[in-house]
């Protein structure tokens, strides 16, 4: 956890003229806002040198942040994920010793709800960027989701003997206590070898209490367990068990297949695939936001006046697309 609060892509440019009276202007109508030693600075002067130091960020995140509020309403799911997102930057904090109102301060927030405000951009951002995605999913992506990714669940018992390990143990200690467990998982497999009944060892010895009351049975789900516990069990035919105790992280298993179900129908599990697929681009692809957010200002007509903020816009958006022709 970074000691230093992220900005979140938002920037912050404030341009305040607060006073009773009027600012002074130059015969051709600028504002002057500030003079020293009769140097006159305007407005037009401040911005000119701003543009150039990051405003084109700017300005395009003041464009964002109104398109995603037409676009996306702040709805109660926005609010409870700006909340949740705040209470642990809180807790965090509080773990380092450090004042949490201070730092937002310090990364240019002027108060807790303007920090709730850029969070809930983000979720507005996020929520942009699924929808990009599901807008470009197609049928042939689902239907091989499908086929690589989509089981029936599996009847099955297994009785789990785990290490007894502990974080204060030398390596040589670990490897003894993982030998030890292994050994105990391969008795258990020759008492099974013998016609003693999985359950009633499985009441005995598994050290995972939740299934071992029911003789270890447990439905297994595709994704749901660990890699080499679904590998395992799928590989076994109906009413067999494992001939070697198999590893896993958090122990020695032995596992009884029941019997398989069948495989869901497609359209039962569709939208389920889509969400799938959608969170497995999100994570693999750092440019989809970008790429979401380009389409989505096009949609609403952009048009950048300025020819040097124009020009920075168009450079960021060959980078972007260049970053994404990379990355396929």
């Amino acid at each position: 956890m970074k000691k230093v609060l992220i900005t979140l892509g938002v920037g912050i440019l404030v341009l305040g003229l607060v006073g009773c009276g009027k600012t002074p202007t130059l015969k051709n109508g600028e504002e002057i806002i500030a003079e020293v030693n009769g140097k006159k600075f305007t407005v037009e002067d401040l911005y000119e040198k701003l543009k150039t130091q990051g405003g084109e960020t700017t300005l395009v995140n003041m464009i964002d942040t109104f398109i995603l509020n037409e676009e996306v309403e702040t709805d109660e799911d926005a609010k409870t994920y700006a909340d949740s997102q705040i209470e642990s930057y809180k807790s965090s904090y509080e773990s380092y010793g450090q004042d949490f109102n201070d730092a937002l301060k310090q990364a240019g927030y002027e108060d807790e709800d303007a920090f709730k405000e850029a969070l809930i951009v983000e979720y507005k951002k996020q929520k942009v960027a699924e929808d990009y995605i599901k807008d470009q999913i197609t049928d042939t992506e689902i239907e091989k989701y499908y086929e690589d990714n989509i089981y029936g669940d599996i009847e099955a018992k297994h009785i789990l003997i785990a290490p007894d390990v502990t974080d204060d143990m030398t390596d040589e200690e670990k490897a003894a206590a993982e030998k030890k467990a292994k050994e105990e998982a391969e008795s258990i497999i020759k008492k099974l070898d013998k016609g003693e009944k999985f359950e009633d060892l499985a009441k005995e010895f598994s050290d995972d209490k939740g299934t071992a009351k029911n003789g270890g049975k447990l439905t297994v789900t595709y994704g749901e367990v660990v890699d080499e516990f679904w590998d395992a069990t799928n590989k076994l035919k109906n009413k067999k068990y494992t001939k070697e105790p198999v590893k896993s992280e958090y122990g020695y298993h032995i596992i009884y297949r029941i019997k398989g179900k069948d495989k869901p129908e497609l359209n039962d599990v569709k939208e389920e695939i889509i969400e799938k697929i959608t969170d497995e681009k999100l994570e693999n692809d750092t440019n989809i936001q970008t790429e979401a957010l380009i389409e989505l200002r096009k949609k609403y007509n952009l048009k950048i006046n300025d020819k040097d903020i124009k020009k920075s816009y168009n450079t960021s958006i060959k980078e972007a697309s260049t970053n994404e022709n990379s990355s396929n």
